[in-house]
């Protein structure tokens, strides 16, 4: 009789799939350029002034279409009479309008930000949530919106794509893709764990102050040798190709 191994009927693990050189290759080139960026901005943040999650969460919605600057300029008075949905609820739509009236959409987003204070007030008990689903159940809030809220109040590892991320990952490339959810995801996939955390600000960060739309400014940019954008610029050259 044919002896029956210990191990019959146990699952049996298919084999793990090699990584080809290629793929091992760029998978280092990756952790290259993360942990420069990180060497070169260890403790990164958003450039968005908040005083708790809820300002952060108005901050945000308000920063659609909008720089960070004008946003923190406008939001300076507001914040110091409503950081809390009640306060902002009692501050009022026409009120609210008035101070935020040099931000772009300013009307809609005085509507959107009333409307959304409510409704953390009926639903959450005035607090901010901390699920993507119940944040992009708010007015105005989008699932970018929605995980850069979990990600700066939270601590979630998670990657809002904006223009900036969107360029940066593609142009490098780090992970392309033709819209922001396939660079999110791809993003999320190619990121070493260790620097998932804070890969969001450093990506942003950088398409903001090195990697530009117009004319990216290569000769000062700590990755330039990891990068295979073709069209690299010099501290001399006239013009610079955007991506």
């Amino acid at each position: 009789m044919a002896k029956t191994s210990s191990s019959a009927g146990a699952s049996v693990r298919p084999p793990r799939a090699r990584k080809s050189r290629a793929e091992t290759g760029e998978a280092a080139r990756i952790e290259a350029i993360f942990a420069r960026l990180a060497a070169a901005l260890p403790q990164p943040r958003t450039e968005l002034e908040y005083r708790n999650p809820f300002t952060l969460l108005v901050a945000v919605a308000l920063s659609a279409q909008a720089t960070d600057v004008s946003v923190n300029k406008a939001t300076k008075a507001v914040f110091a009479l409503a950081d809390t949905p009640r306060k902002m609820v009692d501050l009022g739509e026409d009120r609210l309008r008035d101070m935020i009236r040099t931000i772009g959409l300013y009307r809609g987003k005085a509507k959107n930000v009333i409307a959304m204070s409510r409704l953390l007030i009926e639903r959450f008990g005035g607090e901010v949530p901390r699920e993507r689903e119940a944040l992009e159940s708010l007015p105005g809030v989008g699932r970018k919106t929605a995980n850069v809220v979990m990600n700066v109040a939270f601590d979630a590892p998670l990657i809002a794509v904006d223009t900036h991320i969107f360029r940066v990952s593609n142009r490098m490339p780090i992970a392309p893709g033709k819209t922001p959810l396939a660079v999110e995801l791809g993003l999320e996939r190619v990121t070493p764990e260790r620097y998932r955390l804070n890969a969001h600000h450093w990506l942003i960060l950088h398409g903001r102050y090195v990697c530009k739309a117009r004319r990216p400014e290569c000769w000062r940019c700590v990755v330039e040798d990891l990068c295979r954008f073709p069209a690299k610029t010099t501290a001399g050259s006239p013009n610079g190709a955007a991506a």
